[in-house]
């Protein structure tokens, strides 16, 4: 069984941090029982509400802004804006990855993840907040903004390979050499934990009956999906040319699904996890499919409406709307996570 502890504020390495309350005692107690293999869609508020203790002095509390569907040129109704691009690293990410190092014994080699760009910053950031060395492997797709802000937090990376597979392949490769701790960037239940604390903050923010939450690998969708299972309606959003979810439910089972197109470096990882899928099937209500196209417009219409720089990725959720992928009715309160802004879209050195 493996061992899970609090890093101390500092991050030492491998030492054991504050004890934990005895509520986190018993959180950790039922990790073990759910790795056992039954069904991880047990995975709810109780734990998340627990994570997000843990994570409150590491991760920012993003701000909603409020807006009218008129404002993008449709239906008189209400869109919360969840701009979760204002995190630390510059996506969502930043909570599981605090999840993980905070909760997991470092080894002195440190941690290593793979990841199209987002998830890398993200765990670049983490390790260099708490003083853990961190590898991190990304493939040639990640985007020069993702690339640069892993190298700004002192990470030693490696590009390698066209694709995430790539990526992911290089660093199992690693942790057989060095025996550092893997953080994956969504199919580990303390990244599903630390993403579902967004969806816990977007509650106490926004009154919504319908959230809109971006699908690569799931890990962001799993967490929002099991905070708000049976409250709000989740619908999973994922490019036309990355259907990972759409293939997997199909299936009955995640499967290998194309991986391109424009969101490559954070909506294309080729299979949605593992750990994710009952949750989705037991409590996401839909999975929409947008056009690349779409997703140009949504960063547009981000930028020329509220000014938010967003990446492909983080506009995606946006994109069901302004294509009417998604047809809200009457009075329906939209939540909208805006999940990355990891972009180079803006040339300042013009302004």
């Amino acid at each position: 069984m493996s061992t899970y502890l609090l890093v101390g504020a500092r991050g030492t390495a491998g030492r054991e941090g504050p004890a934990a309350p005895s509520r986190f005692r018993n959180f950790l107690s039922r990790r073990f029982a759910l790795a056992g293999g039954s069904g991880l869609s047990e995975i709810g508020r109780a734990e998340i509400e627990t994570v997000r203790e843990v994570i409150r002095p590491y991760v920012r509390v993003t701000p909603v802004v409020q807006v009218s569907g008129k404002d993008f040129g449709l239906g008189d109704f209400a869109i919360a804006l969840k701009l979760e691009l204002l995190q630390h690293s510059g996506s969502f990410k930043a909570r599981g990855a605090f999840t993980n190092l905070l909760l997991r014994k470092i080894p002195p080699t440190g941690v290593v993840a793979a990841s199209g760009g987002n998830h890398g910053a993200a765990v670049a950031y983490a390790a260099m907040r708490l003083g853990v060395p961190a590898k991190i492997f990304v493939p040639t797709v990640s985007s020069p903004a993702k690339v640069a802000r892993i190298r700004a937090y002192g990470a030693d990376l490696a590009i390698v390979g066209d694709r995430y597979a790539d990526a992911l392949a290089a660093s199992e490769a690693w942790v057989e050499r060095t025996a550092a701790l893997p953080v994956h960037a969504y199919d580990q239940l303390e990244t599903l934990l630390g993403q579902g604390t967004l969806g816990m903050e977007f509650a106490e923010q926004a009154t919504v009956d319908t959230v809109l939450v971006s699908v690569g690998g799931g890990g962001l969708l799993g967490g929002v999906a099991a905070w708000f299972a049976g409250v709000v309606k989740v619908v999973g959003v994922e490019p036309e040319s990355a259907p990972t979810l759409t293939e997997a439910l199909k299936a009955g089972r995640p499967v290998d699904a194309p991986a391109g197109g424009i969101a490559a470096d954070s909506l294309a990882p080729r299979k949605v996890g593992e750990l994710m899928f009952p949750i989705a099937r037991a409590h996401v209500a839909r999975v929409l499919l947008v056009s690349d196209d779409a997703i140009r417009r949504a960063q547009a219409a981000l930028w020329s409406t509220v000014r938010i720089v967003a990446e492909p990725g983080g506009a995606a959720a946006l994109a069901a709307l302004l294509s009417g992928a998604y047809t809200p009715a009457a009075g329906e309160r939209v939540g909208v996570v805006v999940s990355g802004g990891n972009s180079t879209a803006v040339d300042f050195g013009r302004a």
